[in-house]
């Protein structure tokens, strides 16, 4: 991702920072430029995992241990894999033929290397440490996924500012075509010809779209969206919507904002990236009142945001009956943790609770995303 945090008048970076929103895709339309952040999608505690070689020379699948989900809604020591190695087995146990991660970030390499270069200086920007788990060339990250048994993944762009949606979604839908596993993706933006540009994309087989209202900046109300989000509804095409209050309150950002855009399109296919994070009530009640209104699991209940955004004392329970409505989501390769910390922390959340348990697991984690990215019927 990439993209400018724009926090609202009045805030400073440390308050309140509970999602680091690593933005966009960004740069100037020729696809070189990046803002700050380009490339994940929160920044919350400290972290203490060491940063990857970009060599990517025996780049193998992580040893060290995950750590235990921990916080007031997660389960220490639950059965979940202990390192990212653990995985295929801990899948195979289950009876899951593979991950389907339905929040991943793939970008044109300069401006991936300009947002890792941001990450470097993450202590300065947000406070806290963020080393790049999976700091590798190309390659080396897609067979990193492929090891850990990730079969189908969506890599997700968006912009910050006009003129970008467009080559955005070029090269999205380029880079689903080209790589194995990939679907084809694509964003949008408040723009004229906002709505000829995704009916483009979606005609070219765009299967998600990535919609990231902090760092772009602009209210999802905006009537130049409204015939997109119209046209996303009608298609049943999955919105991933990043339109929390984080890393720092916008002008736009807030669930309350989202919900009006679900009032008037409530047939959207919406998937409230991070849950919501820090609004997991709010997050939860959506999901309620709106039939096709998902969660996805990116950072949450990890370690590394549960320092600064724990999860409510009852978060399984209240999953007990929206186990369908929860899907697979990490940010590789920007996490500053091994990707098998996320699946622990799920795995915690279903050990938590008898009604959740192992079909809990294979809904999030295979069924529920590859039903909305339309590689499961």
């Amino acid at each position: 991702m990439g993209g400018v945090a724009r926090p609202a008048s009045g805030s400073g970076p440390g308050a309140g920072a509970d999602l680091e929103t690593a933005g966009s895709a960004v740069g100037s339309g020729s696809g070189d430029g990046a803002g700050p952040a380009a490339g994940a999608d929160l920044v919350v505690g400290s972290v203490g995992s060491a940063a990857e070689s970009d060599s990517g020379a025996g780049a193998d699948l992580e040893t060290e241990s995950a750590g235990s989900a921990v916080g007031s809604g997660s389960v220490t020591g639950s059965a979940g894999p202990a390192t990212d190695g653990d995985v295929p087995a801990w899948l195979a146990g289950l009876g899951i033929p593979g991950l389907i991660d339905l929040h991943t970030h793939f970008l044109p390499d300069r401006v991936l290397r300009k947002v890792w270069a941001y990450f470097d200086q993450a202590h300065t920007h947000y406070g806290v440490e963020w080393p790049i788990h999976y700091r590798h060339p190309e390659p080396t990250r897609l067979r990193m996924l492929r090891d850990l048994g990730v079969t189908t993944f969506a890599p997700l762009v968006y912009p910050h500012k006009p003129g970008m949606a467009a080559w955005l979604n070029d090269w999205a839908l380029d880079f689903g075509r080209r790589t194995p596993g990939a679907v084809p993706t694509a964003t949008m933006f408040p723009e004229p010809g906002a709505h000829d540009s995704l009916a483009a994309a979606v005609e070219a087989g765009a299967r998600c779209v990535k919609v990231h209202v902090q760092v772009g900046g602009f209210d999802p109300r905006d009537p130049l969206l409204d015939p997109a989000w119209g046209l996303l509804a009608e298609a049943g095409i999955p919105a991933v919507v990043h339109c929390g209050h984080g890393p720092l309150r916008g002008d736009h950002t807030g669930l309350e904002v989202f919900a009006e855009v679900l009032a008037r399109h409530p047939r959207l296919v919406a998937v409230l990236a991070h849950a919501g994070m820090p609004e997991y009530d709010e997050a939860l009640r959506m999901v309620e009142k709106y039939p096709r209104v998902h969660l996805d699991t990116t950072m949450v209940g990890v370690t590394f945001s549960e320092k600064m955004s724990p999860l409510p004392p009852d978060w399984p329970a209240r999953l007990a009956d929206l186990g369908d409505r929860v899907v697979l989501g990490t940010d590789f390769p920007n996490i500053p943790y091994p990707y098998a910390e996320q699946l622990a922390a799920i795995a915690g959340w279903a050990a938590a609770d008898d009604r959740l348990g192992a079909s809990f697991l294979r809904a999030v984690l295979h069924d529920t995303p590859g039903r909305l990215l339309g590689v499961l019927s």
